[in-house]
């Protein structure tokens, strides 16, 4: 059988046992990493990073300041679990391509892999999303039988119609019971605004925020040769387009578009990986977890 770290997108999608794609990705992971990206807050001193907006001012190393003129914060290892919060994306946009590896797809798998990645280090997950206009939750917690929840309901939600990430965003942080991670696998196209503000909300209520953008191949380069009618997975909005003539100034609108989320991600001090579909999803996250863990 193919190593783990050499899972490609089309095998991982392959395999229907979610729980077993989860350990399948996390386990190409493995090599090179030692201690566990994520960070929660106590008395007990765990490392610096570099003073982001929002952050406590009293956790401010003045020696460093004085030293390296330069700001740094002083982070600290939990004594209880870390609870983070998984946010996943379930909108009609999501279901795109509709042939091969879509993008929700790839996102229930990376969804997947980060809950079993957090129970196994002994850290507590829940999940919100929305499925037919309705809130689906389920709390932060630990252990084997909890993880086998949060993948199942993974496992029935199906893309459709709109979601509301504004609402997701801040019932996901409102219902963790202390600050925790607030993770959002999106594509990010519904209210880009709206979501920003939300999520620098969240991080103001001391929660971790972090951000996984979900793209595909085609929606990055426009492929595409010949008139074709392109439908809104949403709306149902359909409109006719000769792909080449617009091409140039579509993909200067994409890059843009993702340019935008990045930077303001950066900005905000939010943790953020751009995913696209063709990427192997065990190299996707293992990169992201190392920037993750990685001195800020």
């Amino acid at each position: 059988m193919t190593t783990p770290q050499s899972l490609s997108p089309d095998l991982v999608a392959a395999v229907d046992d979610l729980e077993v794609v989860a350990r399948l990705i996390v386990e190409g992971t493995r090599s090179g990493q030692h201690r566990s990206p994520f960070h929660g807050f106590s008395t007990e001193f765990s490392q610096y990073r570099a003073y982001r907006p929002g952050d406590d001012l009293k956790y401010l190393d003045w020696k460093a300041l004085a030293r390296s003129d330069r700001l740094y914060t002083r982070q600290f290892r939990e004594t209880t679990n870390m609870s983070a919060m998984i946010c996943l994306d379930s909108s009609g946009s999501m279901a795109y391509p509709e042939a091969g590896l879509s993008k929700f797809r790839y996102a229930t798998m990376m969804a997947a892999a980060l809950a079993h990645l957090i129970v196994t280090q002994g850290d507590a997950v829940g999940l919100m999303t929305m499925q037919a206009g309705r809130l689906v939750y389920l709390p932060a917690r630990g252990g084997r039988g909890h993880l086998r929840m949060v993948l199942a309901q993974i496992d029935r939600l199906e893309p459709e119609g709109r979601w509301d990430p504004k609402t997701v965003i801040a019932r996901a942080a409102d219902l963790l019971r202390r600050r925790g991670l607030v993770c959002v696998l999106s594509d990010f196209y519904d209210e880009p605004e709206a979501t920003r503000v939300e999520l620098r909300r969240v991080n103001r209520r001391g929660h971790d925020v972090a951000l996984l953008q979900v793209v595909s191949k085609e929606e990055v380069e426009l492929p595409f040769a010949g008139d074709l009618e392109f439908e809104d997975l949403e709306t149902g909005a359909r409109a006719w387009l000769d792909p080449r003539s617009a091409r140039t100034e579509y993909r200067n609108a994409v890059a843009d578009f993702l340019e935008g989320w990045r930077s303001s991600a950066n900005r905000d001090g939010f943790d953020f990986a751009l995913m696209t579909t063709d990427q192997k999803p065990s190299e996707a996250l293992r990169s992201y977890l190392l920037r993750r863990g990685a001195p800020r």
